[in-house]
């Protein structure tokens, strides 16, 4: 899930440092012969409501072979490997640039996806996918830091709390290599998106001696969530969307975006090219843009909702939350090429 930086550039960085960084239509018609369709469905992992998936299999009298992924590089190398035959996927705004500029998406049929008219204007239009031919956005967020207020006194502001040595070994760093580096060169006043070579140096040097000074007490994936509401540690990075899970389960837990800025992401679905089922696959997308099924899956997940109708379902405290949804996208806080 999750975020626009440097592409390549960031990745060489990290593995040079040797630091290991472990988120419409009618019913289907079937084919020809009268089978039913089957679907292939690859998306992030616990990011789907639970019934959402045979809810459309009952709907639309099509199969569903649905796969997660862990992050966006795991994705597109299974899929670039011509190993799997996935027909849509639900990749991070990045990600979606490049497997456009690859060939990897088809264009949409919109007749295909009248849902499309409730997602919010915010999101149409966007730097990767200028002209709104190839995506349909799905969820939104931020980076930011989760802290047990039990545990940290010091007013949490700023990404350099991590680096304070009062906290060794009470921070779980986010298993992401664009989101570490990310936030270390907001740390040090940088853009995401550099491409300076000195600029992602010293990110990577910085990163190096958090984890030499003992900051660090793993690097973790979905599994921080556990970790979090059990108290195993008074820092994480995290996406705001699991912060707002987190905090429901333990409300010892505060979210803050950092003053020095942090990611503004999206998440989009988008049709695969090697897809035999065109028609279906926007069929799920449209599906997925119902304001109930929009609903139910922003409330099981807790990311933010680009569908208009679906966010008026929300209650007004989580409509409140800055962890949910932010204020101003625009603000000093984020930072969006």
């Amino acid at each position: 899930m999750k975020r626009i930086l440097c592409g390549s550039l960031a990745v060489t960085v990290l593995l040079s440092a040797g630091i290991a960084l472990s988120g419409c239509g009618s019913a289907g018609q079937g084919s020809a012969s009268g089978d039913r369709v089957t679907l292939k469905v690859y998306n992030w992992g616990d990011y789907i409501g639970e019934d959402v998936v045979k809810k459309f299999e009952e709907k639309y009298n099509i199969d569903v072979v649905y796969d997660t992924f862990s992050d966006n590089e795991v994705m597109h190398t299974k899929l670039k490997s011509g190993g799997a035959d996935y027909d849509v996927a639900i990749p991070s705004d990045y990600m979606i640039k490049r497997m456009i500029d690859e060939g990897m998406v088809k264009k949409l049929d919109f007749n295909n996806i009248p849902n499309y008219k409730y997602i919010d204007d915010t999101f149409k239009n966007p730097g990767f996918d200028p002209k709104n031919e190839y995506s349909v956005p799905y969820m939104w967020g931020t980076v930011g830091i989760i802290y047990n207020k039990t545990m940290v006194k010091d007013t949490v502001d700023s990404w350099n709390i991590l680096w304070n040595e009062k906290y060794k070994k009470q921070v779980f760093m986010l298993d992401s290599q664009r989101d570490s580096i990310g936030i270390t060169l907001k740390k040090l006043g940088y853009s995401l998106n550099t491409k300076n070579m000195d600029e992602l140096e010293k990110a990577k040097e910085e990163l190096i001696k958090q984890k030499e000074m003992g900051m660090v007490q793993s690097y973790v994936g979905d599994e921080v969530k556990d970790k979090m509401i059990m108290g195993e540690a008074a820092f994480a990075v995290v996406w705001s969307g699991d912060a707002v899970f987190m905090k429901r389960e333990n409300p010892d837990l505060d979210y803050v975006i950092p003053k020095e800025g942090s990611n503004l992401w999206f998440d989009s679905m988008v049709v695969l090219n090697n897809t035999k089922h065109q028609k279906e696959a926007e069929q799920f997308i449209n599906f997925m843009c119902e304001t109930d099924i929009a609903y139910e899956n922003a409330d099981y997940i807790g990311y933010a909702t680009p569908h208009t109708e679906a966010k008026k379902k929300m209650s007004p405290e989580l409509l409140a939350d800055i962890a949910a949804y932010p204020n101003n996208l625009r603000a000093r806080y984020f930072y969006h090429d």
